[in-house]
């Protein structure tokens, strides 16, 4: 083999690592957003994410990153570990699809127009469409749509110029004695998984032995433990992208790696166990192309098809290696994947999860401070603290995420769904505020001795029924995505703000009358300030969804329901919500 052969070998495999990332990415451009959101969607039992799972990877053309893709969902919280268990096992098995794409490069043509059939032939064909659309087309996708025929050409002629420079490898008796000592299991087994490691692809490693199979001396006995070996390396990229990762990504990561762990070792000492026995005579056989492809194949099968039904058991070893420490337990606050960024579709997904949970949170921070005013509770008043610290890292993790979203390309829907998840985030940060700040003056008073007359009490009471009502009626309506629901905010922000100025009216004529202290008129009038700037943020929330789903951000609520001829519905719940919080008499 001369100089010459050996850059060739090089420049081959260049190619076609090129042509399989230019190929790949195109796919993942065209179709790779709506499949990984059917990926995150469609996973609810193990038949679907194995299904799913083994699509997407065919499509995408990388186990990898299927599997990178399945840790952020992971890691982020939008799936659980034991969804992520079945897609791994399809991703496992997607991967070989590769193999038999490959393997048409070995296809040739006869003569006449019979060599139009060569794979040659269609490469050119495929190559001269692929530039033609690349150069044409103004839409990106059709423009994608060429980068995935000319990946496909690229590799293809990487394959050819591999195949040629190791074409006079078979001549040579010292290559023929190193593809016999592959045949050894375990050195086969690590030199496979080392190779793939560097290459950080399966599918390029079975490119490439496919390739060295052209030369004939390729032999069963050879191929197997190499394969063994490339699906055990395959889970090291894997494995790299969940180093900082939370401990169910890390067991996601670790879970691919046990699966092809235990499905070489398994099927590894059976098929040799019985070769032991029987004696294999095909074990001498040298395959080509197809029988490469074909060999990988069926060993992901058998590997998928032993470990599917031992996910539990699977979930409990990951598990049981990967434990979680209980500050990692406690540790409060979202997490957002990166790698979601050029997936705006996943990116939303993952914001609308984690403003639910703020909301949900919200929630609960406002009713706890409404409870301390009924019965002041230390207990209650550090919850609300702690709660109010939660919302605030979710404020600060959400707006750095959504501006780092904001700066790719989004279309309208999606850049008026993150506006309205900033505004929402901002109100829901000032709700909690106003929580604490309910939850300070409870305990000021009890601290002071200073309570509310009967009457006063009986009208807080009307006021803190219709902001429990309101509140959730937000989030619900929120966490459903119901603007229906959400419709009903503004008529009972309406009748809460003037609840509160009748109730401050009220109280200054008791004040006059001598019936209430100055202390007791400060604390009512900051309940007060904070309940009406509550009900006002939860307005806010809901006209945002109301701004979104009319798509337009410059619309208020009265103009919405004038415009859409739902007057007399708002009308409508506003006597409903003010008949049902009058003020006792």
């Amino acid at each position: 083999m001369s100089i010459s052969d050996v850059i060739s070998l090089f420049s081959g495999i260049a190619l076609f690592l090129f042509g399989m990332s230019l190929m790949g990415d195109g796919l993942k451009l065209v179709a790779g957003n709506k499949l990984e959101s059917l990926l995150y969607k469609l996973t609810n039992t193990k038949l679907k994410g194995i299904l799913l799972g083994t699509g997407v990877t065919a499509v995408i053309q990388s186990s990898s990153a299927t599997s990178v893709m399945v840790v952020g969902f992971v890691n982020s919280g939008m799936m659980s570990f034991r969804q992520a268990i079945g897609i791994v096992l399809g991703a496992i098995l997607g991967t070989s699809v590769t193999g038999w794409i490959i393997g048409l490069s070995s296809i040739g043509g006869g003569s006449g127009w019979v060599s139009l059939l060569s794979t040659a032939t269609l490469t050119g064909i495929i190559s001269i469409v692929g530039i033609l659309i690349r150069m044409t087309a103004r839409r990106a996708t059709h423009r994608h749509v060429g980068d995935i025929m000319l990946g496909f050409a690229v590799l293809m002629f990487g394959m050819s110029t591999m195949s040629s420079a190791v074409s006079p490898l078979k001549e040579l008796p010292q290559f023929i004695e190193l593809l016999t000592a592959f045949s050894n299991p375990i050195l086969g087994v690590v030199v496979g998984a080392v190779f793939t490691s560097v290459l950080q692809s399966a599918s390029a490693a079975i490119g490439i032995l496919q390739a060295l199979a052209m030369t004939g001396s390729v032999t069963f006995a050879t191929a197997f433990p190499l394969i063994m070996g490339i699906a055990v390396g395959a889970a090291l990229p894997v494995l790299m992208a969940s180093a900082r990762a939370s401990v169910n990504g890390r067991r996601t990561a670790l879970v691919y790696l046990l699966i092809d762990v235990f499905g070489a070792l398994i099927l590894g000492i059976v098929f040799y166990a019985l070769h032991a026995i029987i004696s294999f005579p095909f074990l001498d056989t040298p395959l080509g192309t197809f029988g490469i492809a074909a060999l990988n194949t069926v060993f992901r099968l058998a590997t998928v098809l032993l470990l599917a039904p031992c996910t539990g058991l699977l979930e409990k070893l990951t598990c049981g290696i990967i434990r979680e420490s209980q500050d990692e337990a406690d540790r409060s606050g979202p997490t957002f994947e990166d790698r979601f960024i050029p997936y705006p579709a996943l990116a939303l997904e993952q914001c609308q999860n984690a403003i639910q949970k703020m909301a949900e949170l919200t929630q609960q921070s406002m009713l706890s401070a409404i409870g301390t005013m009924r019965l002041y509770d230390q207990n209650a008043e550090e919850n609300v603290e702690t709660l109010e610290a939660m919302i605030d890292k979710y404020e600060d993790a959400l707006g750095t995420y959504i501006l780092k979203v904001t700066k790719g390309e989004l279309n309208t829907k999606q850049s008026h769904v993150f506006t309205k998840f900033l505004h929402t985030i901002t109100d829901l940060e000032r709700i909690s505020d106003h929580a604490l700040n309910i939850a300070q003056i409870a305990r000021r008073m009890d601290a002071e001795g200073v309570s509310f007359s009967g009457i006063t009490r009986q009208e807080l009471d009307v006021l803190q029924s219709a902001l429990e009502d309101i509140l959730r009626m937000t989030t619900d309506s929120f966490v459903r995505d119901d603007v229906a629901s959400a419709m009903h905010v503004d008529p009972l922000e309406e009748v809460i703000d003037e609840l509160c100025e009748r109730m401050k009216d009220r109280h200054i004529e008791r004040m006059k009358a001598g019936e209430c202290t100055l202390a007791q008129g400060v604390a009512f009038n900051e309940l007060l300030t904070n309940y009406e700037r509550v009900s006002d943020h939860c307005s806010n929330i809901a006209l945002a969804m109301i701004e979104v789903e009319r798509n337009d951000l410059q619309l208020h609520a009265y103009q919405f329901a004038e415009e859409s001829g739902s007057d007399a519905d708002y009308h409508r719940s506003y006597e409903i919500f003010r008949e049902k919080y009058a003020l006792p008499e």
